[in-house]
């Protein structure tokens, strides 16, 4: 049986999504849970395929992954509750696991399904607070502090000229086999306003309760894929044309020229959650997975 995982994660303890011999990783904690809770032995651990594998220190919200198991040793985590094998693993995986990994839901998956393949796009935010603004001490895990003040506009056409299917040789690193063309479907930044959690009353005396995000620049980009360190490098270029350290016409020759080179390395990697994942409709996923497992060309 397939199971599809839906799970959040703070990024910051991990030493990224996959599993590594001697660290702490969402994968290796995911799995060695569930082969405690399935009583499986050491060597029989279930593997899990993940939507996106995200880096040391990078966040995810709506991350999504899939296990195959037997029903026969699903249905014995049931033990004395009164509900299914699916459920009965969905409430012992939130009892066990750690603080930093919530798991959202846990359900059959659709024949054809493939965590990694059958997905549509993967949807990631890059959250700054700009101009020497203090960052919200309880915000410190998940947003990036700079001193400079970012001009949105320009980092924004600097965006829009990832937009289309393109090879990002110069802001990524390809799976061994693989490519670094992918299909950037929407990217732009945003400076939020500052605006009340509730509407004001008459008792406010000119105070509200801001939103969490008042005022601060966010970067949102949905592909159908990423490769390799591919969304925070291009946050790091946009980043410095937004500081006025870099041009407009430097990123348009490094967006023609896909050759990797030091000024286009990845910033900090706390700025950024994975927020969603996009599949088709049951019927299509076979079809979608078959689809993306060919190896992609700019024609």
């Amino acid at each position: 049986m397939r199971l599809r995982i839906d799970l959040s994660y703070d990024g910051g303890a991990f030493h990224g999504w996959a599993r590594q011999p001697g660290l702490r990783t969402v994968q290796g904690v995911l799995e060695d849970t569930l082969a405690m809770l399935l009583r499986l032995p050491a060597d029989d651990t279930p593997r899990v395929t993940v939507a996106g594998r995200t880096d040391t220190g990078v966040h995810a919200l709506g991350q999504v992954c899939h296990v195959d198991i037997a029903q026969e040793i699903l249905d014995s985590c049931i033990g004395h509750m009164n509900v299914n094998g699916v459920q009965a693993l969905h409430r012992r995986l939130m009892h066990v696991l750690p603080d930093d990994i919530a798991i959202q839901s846990v359900s059959i998956a659709p024949e054809g399904f493939d965590a990694r393949f059958s997905a549509l796009d993967r949807t990631y935010v890059y959250r700054i607070s700009d101009a020497g603004r203090p960052v919200d001490p309880r915000m410190r895990g998940f947003v990036l502090a700079v001193s400079d003040t970012l001009d949105c506009d320009l980092m924004n056409q600097a965006a829009a000229m990832t937009i289309g299917l393109h090879d990002f040789g110069s802001f990524a690193t390809p799976n061994p086999g693989g490519t670094t063309i992918r299909e950037v479907k929407r990217a732009h930044w945003d400076r939020i306003g500052v605006s009340a959690l509730a509407p004001s009353t008459s008792d406010d005396a000119g105070w509200m309760v801001p939103t969490v995000e008042s005022g601060l620049v966010c970067f949102t980009i949905v592909a159908d894929a990423f490769a390799h360190n591919m969304v925070r490098s291009l946050v790091n270029a946009c980043v410095q044309v937004g500081r006025g350290r870099k041009t407009l016409d430097w990123f348009n020759h490094k967006m023609d020229e896909p050759i990797r080179e030091g000024s286009t390395g990845p910033i900090a990697a706390c700025g950024l959650t994975l927020e969603h994942v996009e599949y088709p409709q049951d019927d299509q996923l076979a079809v979608r997975a078959a689809a993306i497992r060919a190896k992609r060309t700019l024609e």
